[in-house]
């Protein structure tokens, strides 16, 4: 197509050109109803390719591979050892086409180029945890203290059909963070892509094929979330359903799931406070403070959105976070030197203006030098509005964008600056800058979030669990933890008879 960037590979150019159908037993396939929509680049606004329409009848026949591959199938009998060489297998295949699954994540995302290749690399590895996990899946023995003989004991099993529906904002690493302990805990998946950006999830079932997957292991159904996502989270063949994405979806998935009381994990939204103290050393803290919320253009559901800077150093802090954003560079994710890229789509870049004029209106003050941006694309600059407050609805609500709202703080009661941080609906995550390490264990212990870093944002390792406390979900991502929530527990108890 004319409009795929002139920079793209042709691996990559190729694959957007394809037919794109749907992954269901196997095999490729035409979606029943015979629909497709448009995939655009979001960092021109323009039509890059059209994938199938997957609609609650293509559901139905991927929840039924899916049941057949887990109870009878293939998969049924697999032995723990054979889904690690598995996932092993896919990990080193998503390493082998890293370049080509970076620059799909290029154009269906707009994500800059370097960002999405580190990405890759994250990705693969998060692989190969799971599926060193495969094998490890125990129970144990349980002393009993009733009368008789007894030997009791405990297994994990494999939860069953899984329907997993995952973002826009990572759209690869999100599939896996899902698919990765779903498959070495012995489940069978049908994934939905978001409408936004399915292509990478289609060059995933490719590789996921070409490792030697079964069929029906793995379905993937591209389609609007109001009819293949909907259809899923409802689906009686579905035994549990996990999904990322806004508070006010995930609340609608928790509807849909109570047909069958259907096992559900969430991963949903944020607005994570970040704090400067004044012994905090600022050569990292404002350059961490920055990437905090201005990364990925701030479509991280974990962004440091609410800056609180002790007031000491509040007026320095500010200025040079705002100054730092300036200096990134804007544009197309293929470009070399390129810092952000776009937001996901028109809709989404309206959504963002609006929270920053709703913000100035309400007293904010806009930081950030004003930019010209170019007619083309949904770009919006890092923009920090200063002096903002609690009763803000910028302050209060997820913009999911790169808008940072700072504030300053001069009390030292550790419950009282916990207190700023709880002052939300949401609990995902929360960022500490300070050389006083008593303190940030101190504050770290206050606040009702899952996950605290100190001196840096948001550590990324396949072994740390992640998830939120309060409207930001259930259940964790990553971690032993991930995979436990795709089992379920069993006790044993054998009557051994008298001695």
């Amino acid at each position: 197509m004319s409009t795929l960037h002139p920079r793209l590979g042709q691996t990559a150019a190729r694959f957007i050109q394809r037919e794109h159908l749907l992954l269901i037993d196997g095999q490729w396939v035409a979606p029943r109803a015979g629909g497709r929509f448009e995939v655009e680049d979001p960092a021109t606004g323009l039509l890059i390719a059209q994938v199938a329409e997957g609609q609650a009848v293509d559901i139905d026949l991927a929840v039924a591979a899916a049941r057949r591959a887990f109870e009878s199938g293939e998969w049924s009998r697999c032995k723990p050892a054979d889904r690690t060489r598995l996932l092993l297998r896919l990990a080193d295949l998503i390493e082998a086409n890293g370049d080509e699954l970076a620059q799909l994540e290029v154009m269906d995302n707009g994500k800059p180029l370097a960002f999405a290749r580190r990405g890759i690399a994250g990705t693969a590895e998060m692989v190969r945890y799971m599926a060193g996990w495969a094998t490890k899946l125990t129970g144990e023995a349980v002393p009993l203290s009733i009368p008789g003989q007894w030997h009791a004991y405990t297994v994990r099993e494999a939860v069953g059909v899984v329907g997993q529906i995952i973002p826009w904002n990572f759209p690869l690493s999100m599939a896996i963070w899902k698919l990765a302990p779903a498959l070495a805990a012995g489940c069978t998946v049908v994934l939905k892509p978001a409408e936004q950006t399915p292509l990478n999830a289609l060059r995933l079932g490719e590789l996921i094929l070409e490792a030697g997957f079964p069929p029906g292991v793995v379905n993937i159904i591209t389609g609007y979330g109001a009819d293949a996502g909907a259809a899923l989270a409802a689906h009686p063949g579905v035994d549990k359903v996990a999904f990322t994405g806004s508070t006010t979806t995930g609340k609608r998935i928790v509807q849909s799931a109570l047909g069958n009381l259907k096992k559900v994990t969430l991963e949903l939204g944020g607005k994570s406070p970040v704090f400067i103290f004044p012994d905090a050393d600022l050569s990292a803290a404002i350059p961490g403070a920055a990437n905090a919320i201005f990364f990925n253009s701030g479509q991280v559901c974990s962004a440091g959105s609410r800056l609180y800077v002790h007031r000491k150093i509040y007026e320095r802090v500010v200025a040079d976070i705002a100054a730092y954003g300036d200096r990134l560079q804007l544009g197309h994710g293929m470009e070399a030197g390129n810092d952000l890229g776009p937001l996901i789509s028109k809709v989404q870049m309206e959504r963002v203006q609006r929270y920053i004029d709703s913000g100035r209106e309400s007293g904010a003050t806009l930081a950030s030098a004003p930019r010209q941006l170019s007619e083309q694309g949904y770009f919006v600059p890092p923009t920090v509005l200063a002096d903002t407050d609690a009763r803000m609805n910028v302050v209060q609500e997820e913009i999911f964008g790169p808008v940072l709202c700072a504030m300053p703080f001069d009390d030292d009661d550790l419950s009282a600056i916990a207190g700023l941080a709880n002052d939300t609906e949401y609990g995902l995550f929360a960022g500490i800058w300070t050389q006083d390490i008593g303190k940030a264990h101190r504050l770290a212990a206050r606040i009702r979030a899952g996950s605290v870093s100190v001196n840096a944002h948001m550590v990324n390792d396949p072994a740390l669990p992640f998830g939120g406390f309060k409207q930001s979900g259930w259940g964790r991502e990553r971690g032993r933890e991930a995979l436990e929530l795709y089992t379920e527990l069993k006790s044993v108890a054998i009557n051994l008879g008298q001695a």
